[in-house]
């Protein structure tokens, strides 16, 4: 990304914003990350270019996109960590994330949702709503997933509101038809794909574009590995940036970016150095997903006597463990590794979802973790259900977990303070 010098309200008002509503989005990510992030100490250098990412959020990558579609290139939406970034690049598409972590249109969302669902869904209806959104004014097409219940239904409405709008399936269970359905979904995926762009994909493309998404992924896992540190060489906070930035940026910039900050990470793992004193509690986030602005959380532990050195959520590890296995040969062997590869994400969706416990435990012994934090939006029923059994298996086993419900708004967050306050003393007797 160049220097910003560009106007782009021009641009805004040609995608249709409420340029009013819009500007106060922008006002709410501007107070918050500044309030949040720039408050930290001893960051890396490395994160200028996060911070640059996000102060230009709804400029230059909205210029970028703009620019690329002018090109001929098509920009495709997505709401979930199943669609498969790998057949969007192989028809030389631009994916980018669509979920969202602040409250908007609440009335009028409301007037079509129940008060009791998600915070994730009713944003994400929103958003729409309230035209605050250039990422989802600028797609050509939104590609939702059957999921939960909630956004099955939400995914209705929003198909009579976005005009190029596809519903996939999706399986609950990890079996063998599970499989072969996710496989016909994908498939499905790809003709639709196709006939947007009117580019055919072929093993060619593909494999170009399972290694360029896998090289995203392989930049946040060494991100992740060297979390593993004491003390830790960067905070929560800036690392669950980087993995919400993962979601909208230029995946090959985006990579060479996370890889020359693990460089500067790894020499300060090196000299000893972090961003808390040795010996911080460090806790593991796990649960419902955090999506660009929802920092509560994370914000609130670090202000306190602890560090977050992993996530187990979508936008965290569950989201970018595992790669497309790269040996495989031909359209079909490609598309088969695809369906493998997603189908180790341990989504709450899943039944039985045991391998999600066995991964949790995983990363507090990774991590070297103290305490876990089981996140859940409230009316998540997915997660918070699950959160019950994660709790008394982890404390079974001698691993101390508190669960914290709650919603995008900031009204409860003395009371979670104090609840993590808490928890954080516990650890420590």
């Amino acid at each position: 990304m160049s220097d910003a010098t560009f106007d782009y309200r021009p641009l805004w008002t040609d995608l249709e914003l409420n340029l009013e509503d819009h500007d106060a989005l922008l006002e709410v990510l501007s107070k918050t990350y500044g309030d949040i992030f720039m408050s930290q100490k001893n960051r890396p250098e490395g994160m200028t270019y996060f911070d640059f990412v996000m102060s230009e959020i709804h400029g230059l990558r909205i210029k970028e996109l703009m620019d690329a579609k002018g090109n001929g290139h098509k920009v495709i939406g997505t709401y979930c960590t199943f669609v498969p970034e790998e057949l969007v690049l192989a028809v030389d598409g631009i994916m980018v994330g669509l979920c969202a972590g602040a409250d908007f249109a609440v009335d009028e969302v409301e007037r079509l949702l129940p008060r009791n669902t998600c915070a994730l869904i009713k944003s994400t209806l929103g958003f729409k709503l309230g035209r605050v959104c250039p990422y989802l004014e600028a797609c050509d097409m939104v590609i939702g997933e059957n999921t939960c219940d909630g956004k099955k239904k939400a995914y209705e409405i929003l198909d009579r509101l976005i005009p190029n709008f596809y519903a996939m399936d999706m399986p609950q269970m990890k079996s063998s038809e599970g499989k072969a359905l996710l496989r016909a979904e994908y498939l499905k995926l790809k003709e639709q794909l196709e006939e947007l762009s009117g580019k055919k994909i072929t093993p060619e493309t593909l494999k170009k574009a399972i290694e360029t998404v896998n090289g995203k992924r392989r930049a946040v896992q060494r991100l992740a590995r060297l979390r593993a540190a004491d003390p830790a060489p960067i905070s929560g906070l800036d690392s669950l940036l980087v993995n919400q930035v993962f979601f909208y940026d230029n995946p090959e910039r985006f990579t060479d970016s996370v890889n020359n900050i693990c460089d500067e990470i790894e020499e300060r793992v090196g000299a000893d150095e972090g961003v808390k004193p040795k010996g911080t509690t460090r806790l593991l986030m796990s649960g419902c997903p955090m999506a660009v602005p929802n920092w509560k959380i994370p914000a609130v532990v670090e202000g306190l006597n602890a560090i977050i050195v992993g996530e187990e959520s979508c936008i965290g590890e569950r989201g970018s463990r595992g790669c497309v296995d790269e040996s495989a040969e031909g359209m079909e062997g490609m598309v088969d590794a695809i369906v493998e590869r997603y189908c180790e994400i341990d989504c709450a969706i899943f039944t039985p979802n045991t391998e999600r416990l066995m991964h949790i435990k995983n990363m507090v012994k990774k991590y070297r973790v103290d305490g876990v934090v089981l996140y859940g939006l409230n009316f998540c029923s997915p997660y918070l259900i699950e959160a019950l059994d994660v709790e008394k298996e982890l404390e079974k086993g001698g691993i101390p977990a508190i669960r914290i419900e709650t919603d995008y708004s900031q009204e409860d967050t003395g009371q979670i303070k104090t609840r993590i306050e808490a928890f954080i003393e516990r650890l420590s007797d």
